[in-house]
């Protein structure tokens, strides 16, 4: 069994070496797409969690945290970019049990700001992730956290801009723009009986062409499961 390790790096602190296998990882797991395209995503964001399995990279999440005034409010917003690992460590707890704590840090450090996670979201793999998290989010089972949508609307036209479609909650992007390789997108025929994949798919129907649903998801202690929640508050497995 792998030894399995994660850390986060600011994007300017990646060396060439690094960023050349993760572009290997990204190409291998991606179709409709190129390193130019990896490269800008790159350059649009502030850190990465890096995964490693007996030192070697495996995987990686690209993040980028900013303010947002919404309401009279200021807020925290992670807003989650490519996020890869190797098909051989699907499966691994690792990566997710580390974003959790590094989240619950960042909350403690300005826990008067409400942090949220901000994701689009092209597979039903890691639409998944929401449920195992989250109590609620948006979109959700029985449509979730309703209370959400307009600022996951609001983040979403400041960021894409025309991209977004209001009505379905989707980006529509241009072809060329990049879609999960074909044997990955799939769900297989025990998937397709989870009710999170069913809702992705529901809402989600043009994952194929890279299509990408527009989520987002309070931060907090109250609204984590319980798993989570211990990640959060910086308890090791």
């Amino acid at each position: 069994m792998p030894v399995y390790s994660s850390l986060f790096v600011p994007i300017d602190d990646l060396d060439a070496a690094t960023r050349e296998a993760m572009l290997e990882i990204f190409l291998r797991h991606y179709a409709e797409t190129d390193a130019a395209t990896f490269r800008k995503d790159l350059r649009e964001k502030n850190e990465v969690q890096l995964l490693h399995a007996d030192g070697s990279l495996v995987g990686f999440s690209t993040l980028l945290h900013y303010f947002f005034d919404w309401q009279g409010q200021r807020r925290q917003i992670v807003f989650s970019g490519d996020t890869v690992v190797s098909r051989e460590h699907w499966g691994q707890q690792r990566l997710a049990a580390d974003w959790l704590a590094h989240m619950g840090e960042r909350l403690r450090r300005q826990p008067e700001t409400p942090l949220y996670w901000f994701l689009i979201v092209k597979g039903h793999r890691t639409f998944r992730y929401l449920d195992v998290f989250a109590r609620s989010y948006f979109p959700g089972k029985e449509n979730g956290d309703v209370e959400l949508a307009p600022l996951a609307a609001a983040l979403a036209r400041q960021r894409f801009g025309d991209c977004y479609d209001a009505e379905r909650g989707l980006l529509i992007f241009p072809l060329g723009h990049g879609c999960l390789a074909a044997d990955i997108a799939e769900p297989t025929a025990a998937e397709c009986r989870k009710p999170a994949v069913q809702d992705f798919l529901r809402r989600n129907p043009s994952y194929r062409r890279g299509d990408e649903l527009v989520c987002l998801c309070r931060l907090h202690a109250d609204n984590l499961q319980p798993l989570a929640r211990r990640f959060f508050a910086g308890e090791r497995t």
